[in-house]
């Protein structure tokens, strides 16, 4: 079953923008932890941003500035705004979504610790 889907990834010149977008599929508390992932060929996953259920937000240094993590709750959808890319930004990225933490910051490398992940988009920046 899919549970989390991403979509917009895409190919795009450094420099320029993408939004990512992870739909749920399963019943997500408003408040639960949500987060953005990613892994390039040959290297391990990282953390790229959470969001916490008060809408706090935790960010990598590599994106700090650059991307934007955000939420529509009506919509069941998370968004990853990403701007100012760079080639070093190029990965599959994927979403995750937790309702069991009262505190979500340190979940920032902690993808398999959340209940529901998402597959993954490709984004390649050149």
């Amino acid at each position: 079953d899919l549970q989390l889907v991403e979509s917009g990834g895409g190919s795009v010149q450094a420099g320029g923008s993408l939004r990512l977008s992870c739909t749920t599929y399963v019943s997500i508390d408003s408040r639960s932890c949500m987060g953005w992932f990613r892994q390039a060929p040959g290297k391990e996953r990282e953390g790229v941003a959470i969001i916490g259920g008060d809408d706090t937000t935790t960010y990598a240094d590599s994106v700090k500035g650059r991307f934007t993590i955000s939420r529509d709750s009506a919509k069941n959808t998370l968004y990853l705004q990403m701007n100012s890319l760079k080639p070093e930004d190029t990965a599959m990225y994927s979403c995750a979504a937790d309702s069991r933490y009262a505190s979500c910051g340190w979940l920032l490398d902690r993808f398999r610790d959340f209940a529901y992940r998402g597959q993954g988009t490709q984004v390649t920046v050149s």
